[in-house]
């Protein structure tokens, strides 16, 4: 198989994010992403990023045309709702080709009443509200007909407060209020051999309409029945997904479909769907085998850090005990931050005074042959001493070392709660 360069679409949002975490380790891809000129995530993750204009100005195809060109881009993952209707509208114009399913589904998907009228006979769907006189009891959910993350959503609890939500903006929707659990069916279709993996999620915790916790259900077979039945009113190529919550008689009715990659399918990824690659492959019209592990899995996600700063060096002096080594272990993050310099061509210096059989120590945690120099030190040494180069820094757990080699070097040190700063997770 050759090897893709694919583009993703605005690379900063968490679906963004999630085809990033599929496919950045993956040999037949090389990733870039774009996106408009505002803060996001994507320059902290994506090595290659351009910018472009937002879908709903003048002349972003030209914007996307020109990105396409200058890295010979030759899949779009779109990564946001609108830019799913927009890439798949504009498909003609666009010279890449783009991973989502035909510009029905995705038009029909776009809009929730859409959804339910296509829907409502082979699925359980939500009683939709006119307006206060329809509603025999409350209370309602309101939310934008075209909509994603929980944005825009509220609950009303009378006639009047339905009335003014639904009179405020236009575009929004009343619905039957559904009080239970909430799932995730994470689905993913062959554009002739059918549905091929379908496997729903619990949606444990949520903020902002994104599942922070996660587990695979154990009841399988509702999703799947519901799964086929969408399948045949709507035709999807690759990944999708819907979601689904219990009423009060505890019926599943269904919330959204979306044929696009979601956040959370890393929980179905961990286990052997990895949904970008997949949708890739059937994008190439390979033939197909979805394998995965069983037993039981749970998904809990949280912020991470990422930094941009202007630290540059050529030497990195690493202390050993209560720095690599850390309560008797192999500080990971250490570790992994000396590979990230050899990768990069630093050198990599171990400067520690280590009481006992230094060599016999780095044997015993698999560390031997990992530096470019080793410095064994007397006790009453001070490390500054030792550093050659004016532009090294100084990795140690003692204050007192980083503020002398500080004062007397003028370098920058960190100790390891300040090492995450330094961990360039682009590619």
């Amino acid at each position: 198989m050759k090897k893709f360069n694919v583009l993703v679409f605005p690379g900063g949002t968490e679906i963004g994010l999630e085809v990033h975490r599929s496919l950045h380790l993956c040999k037949e891809v090389t990733l870039f992403s774009a996106g408009t000129a505002v803060s996001n995530h994507a320059p902290y993750v994506f090595a290659r990023h351009a910018t472009i204009r937002s879908i709903f100005e003048p002349g972003w195809i030209d914007d996307l045309n020109r990105v396409i060109a200058e890295f010979a881009i030759d899949y779009i993952f779109p990564a946001y709702d609108d830019v799913i209707v927009a890439l798949a509208e504009n498909a003609a114009k666009i010279q890449a080709r783009i991973v989502t399913s035909p510009l029905d589904t995705c038009l029909v998907a776009r809009s929730k009443s859409r959804t339910y009228n296509r829907l409502a006979d082979a699925v359980p769907t939500p009683a939709l509200h006119a307006g206060p006189e329809s509603v025999s009891s409350y209370p309602v959910f309101v939310k934008p007909d075209q909509g994603q993350g929980a944005q825009d959503t509220h609950r009303a609890d009378s006639p009047q407060q339905l009335l003014r939500l639904l009179q405020e903006r236009p575009g929004r929707i009343a619905l039957e209020y559904l009080p239970g659990r909430e799932y995730t069916v994470d689905c993913f279709s062959d554009r002739e051999a059918g549905l091929l993996f379908c496997s729903g999620r619990e949606r444990v915790r949520m903020k902002s309409g994104i599942a922070m916790s996660s587990r695979v259900s154990k009841e399988q077979e509702i999703f799947a029945e519901y799964a086929a039945k969408i399948a045949s009113r709507l035709a999807f190529h690759g990944a999708w997904f819907f979601q689904l919550k219990e009423d009060r008689e505890g019926v599943l009715k269904l919330l959204e479909v979306a044929p696009r990659i979601a956040g959370t399918m890393a929980l179905h990824r961990v286990l052997g769907v990895n949904f970008p690659l997949l949708s890739l492959y059937e994008q190439e019209r390979m033939p197909l085998t979805i394998m995965t592990n069983g037993g039981e899995v749970e998904i809990d996600r949280s912020l991470v850090n990422r930094y941009r700063h202007d630290v540059d060096f050529s030497t990195a002096y690493i202390d050993l005990d209560d720095t690599l080594i850390l309560n008797h272990r192999v500080n990971l993050q250490v570790v992994a931050f000396i590979y990230q310099c050899l990768n990069n061509g630093k050198k990599v210096v171990l400067l520690t005074k280590h009481e006992g059989d230094l060599a016999a120590t780095l044997a015993r945690h698999r560390l031997a042959g990992l530096f470019c120099e080793i410095v064994h030190l007397k006790k009453n040494d001070a490390k500054a001493d030792f550093i050659r180069e004016g532009d090294a820094i100084l990795i140690d757990d003692s204050f007192s070392e980083r503020k002398v080699a500080t004062e007397r070097l003028g370098i920058k040190t960190f100790d390891c709660s300040m090492l995450e700063m330094l961990m360039d997770g682009r590619n």
